[in-house]
């Protein structure tokens, strides 16, 4: 089959592009989904989008292509341009124009056989050969785009009328979108919505700038969707060749600010508890009937969130780990003190004199602490972790660095 840009499946490329591109951990000798020739085409259709922000490395394995972006220099996301390349039917993109030409003016309505009398008269009659188009697939568009709230309906005796949604004008906050499109959860919404506004630049440019999320946009979604309204979920997920389904009670949606890595918190109907799901592992996500358990779930997660460091948590067996250390700041540090409180989170700091300080927090994980108190080496007085596993660890390793670079110290 001959090479096409547009997308039919979007898990499909979503898939081979976070294997291939974004972790970059895979060569063209890894894929083993088809043919190498398959291999060819997706690289091809990506490349289209991407050739701008794509680099290569060469080892004995193979070649690995990966993305390189400079976010002092890019004011868009662009993995959301794989969106915009999903393809459709001779008849979908047909009929989507002649409707929206014959629903031109917001003021004026049709009924579904004044519509279809047009198309025939006004449209098909252009063409020596048209494309037929026949009544129920007309009405199912029409419902279509009346969900997608580009056309309202209206009864009209025992007849539905169409008229065309008015436009919004959304020309004064370009800037909230162009916010929007790089930060927001669905921010593929606010990327369609520059391009409608043909916005080129953003005056926005961002330090910590994660793009991967974009391709999980589909699938959070419909998260999103079954959290309001109260739905249960299929998850699939594939691991190892093996398709593998979670029956969850979505809860909420965390975000990393260390690395943008989305997560689902939702309660597991088979192991009774409540976890952390990975939303660049999943495949796809089934809606199912509302659940009955949602509220009183929510509110256990919301009881648990207290002791949450990360997204490591134990709602059926809650055993929580005390941390405490101590850190010493200059007189001209004092935005050292002040770092430590606006990063304490669920925990607790208590200033002891001008210079010293102290961090308490009782958490499920102390793990998941240890690299932000990495950032405070050389200012700790005193450490004191309830897990001893875990402390130990911790100045077994100072002691590694301090001998690597032979500096001497007391771990």
């Amino acid at each position: 089959m001959a090479y096409q840009e547009l997308i039919k499946n979007f898990e499909k490329i979503r898939t081979y592009m976070i294997d291939f591109y974004v972790y970059g951990f895979k060569s063209r000798q890894d894929f083993d989904q088809k043919s190498l020739r398959s291999y060819d085409n997706e690289r091809r259709r990506i490349e289209s989008y991407l050739k701008d922000y794509m680099q290569f490395t060469q080892s004995e394995e193979g070649k690995n292509v990966f993305l390189s972006i400079d976010s002092r220099h890019t004011t868009q996301n662009p993995l959301y341009q794989a969106f915009l390349a999903k393809s459709f039917t001779d008849i979908d993109i047909t009929l989507h124009f002649y409707l929206l030409d014959i629903l031109y003016d917001p003021e004026q309505c049709y009924t579904l056989n004044e519509i279809i009398d047009q198309i025939d008269q006004d449209h098909l009659s252009c063409f020596v050969d048209p494309l037929m188009i026949d009544k129920a697939t007309v009405r199912k568009k029409l419902k279509e785009y009346t969900q997608l709230g580009l056309i309202v309906s209206e009864k009209t005796g025992k007849q539905l009328s169409y008229h065309r949604a008015d436009t919004l004008d959304l020309s004064s906050c370009h800037d909230a979108i162009c916010f929007f499109a790089q930060m927001g959860m669905v921010g593929v919404i606010g990327n369609y919505l520059m391009h409608q506004l043909s916005v080129q630049d953003s005056i926005f440019t961002f330090k910590h700038y994660y793009i991967a999320h974009a391709l999980d946009s589909e699938i959070l979604y419909q998260l999103l969707c079954a959290i309001q309204e109260k739905r249960e979920v299929r998850i699939h997920h594939k691991q190892h060749q093996k398709n593998i389904l979670w029956d969850l009670i979505p809860l909420k949606i965390f975000v990393s600010t260390q690395n943008g890595r989305q997560y689902l918190f939702a309660y597991h109907k088979h192991y009774h508890r409540i976890s952390s799901y990975r939303m660049d592992y999943m495949d796809h996500v089934t809606l199912l009937e509302p659940s009955s358990q949602f509220d009183k779930k929510r509110e256990l997660l919301s009881s648990l969130q207290k002791h949450m460091w990360g997204v490591r948590c134990s709602s059926h067996n809650i055993h929580l780990e005390h941390v405490e250390f101590q850190i010493y700041f200059s007189d001209y540090e004092e935005f050292i003190y002040q770092r430590l409180v606006r990063e304490k989170r669920i925990g607790e700091v208590e200033r002891l004199d001008k210079n010293t300080a102290v961090f308490r927090a009782d958490v499920f994980d102390t793990n998941e602490m240890i690299p932000w108190i990495r950032t405070f080496i050389c200012r700790i007085k005193q450490l004191d972790f309830s897990n001893r596993t875990v402390e130990n660890q911790f100045r077994a390793d100072l002691k590694a660095m301090y001998e690597l670079y032979d500096i001497g110290g007391d771990a």
